[in-house]
């Protein structure tokens, strides 16, 4: 197996590595033994984990915990900003307590404040082995920014983002789907003509698979489009009527009742920017 070049270790116990990704491009699933932070800090990436499925724009990160399988697809041009984290015998997470490891040994959403984004762009991001060791003054200053990102992450608001993909192969065709474009059809009984399956059939894979109804899956879809669409620029008026909302305040109305939160502070955004 080829060394990682950006290892953490216990002297330096977080690695940063910036990429920049062409749309379409994939990066094959992998896996590592420390934990990981995906950040795009340009453009929009899916990342798939841990049987579910995430579109990645610069305002929000997923968490990977140590030894989960992951692969990443740039959905436009997009800059991959990744964080590793050394994670001790027993450990999973920025240094949690007990308490909290349970969340952090799964994939979640979490929200990216500026400073966090910040400290992680100036960490040192030259691969093992292209540069001398740090000096005392450099050591020194990595350690304090590494305190303040476990400090940011152990702060950072999880989500309720993400969409479980199925382990049947005609339903994950059509969850893939509906990902990548959720207007197509409003109802199921429009996806099971294209799927070739009865409605009742595939309804029945929801509720067994998934542990959801098709419309609350949908709606995560949709979520996740309109989060991607947000991070482009796009207004939300424009969001709304693409994504099939008779009117922005009816698609104001879904985003408040699924994420408890107004749209401004979900997209991100300015509340000017949702008239």
């Amino acid at each position: 197996m080829t060394p990682h070049l950006f290892r953490p270790t216990a002297e330096r116990p977080l690695r940063a590595k910036q990429q920049h990704l062409a749309s379409r491009t994939h990066v094959v699933p992998h896996r590592h033994a420390w934990g990981q932070l995906a950040l795009a800090s340009g453009g929009v990436l899916r990342l798939t984990a841990d049987h579910g499925t995430y579109l990645v724009p610069p305002s929000r990160a997923v968490w990977i915990p140590p030894a989960v399988e992951h692969a990443v697809t740039a959905v436009e041009d997009a800059t991959l900003l990744t964080l590793y984290l050394h994670q001790p015998d027993g450990q999973c997470g920025p240094g949690v307590g007990l308490a909290d490891q349970a969340d952090w040994r799964r994939c979640r959403v979490l929200a990216v404040s500026d400073l966090l984004r910040a400290l992680v762009q100036q960490l040192e991001q030259t691969p093992d082995g292209q540069q001398p060791p740090p000096s005392p003054a450099d050591a020194q200053r990595e350690a304090l920014i590494t305190a303040l990102v476990l400090d940011e992450l152990r702060r950072a608001e999880p989500l309720r983002l993400g969409l479980p993909l199925p382990a049947d192969k005609r339903l994950r065709q059509l969850c893939e789907a509906v990902i990548d474009q959720p207007a197509r059809h409003a109802t199921l009984d429009g996806w099971a003509r294209d799927a070739g399956a009865s409605a009742r059939t595939l309804a029945r894979l929801f509720r067994s698979e998934l542990g959801t109804s098709f419309g609350q899956w949908r709606q995560q879809a949709l979520l996740a489009q309109a989060l991607a669409r947000a991070a482009r620029g796009q207004p939300v008026a424009l969001i709304a009527a693409e994504l099939g909302y008779a009117s922005a305040s009816a698609f104001s109305a879904m985003v408040r009742r699924t994420v408890g939160q107004p749209p401004s502070r979900f997209f991100g955004l300015p509340a000017s920017a949702l008239a």
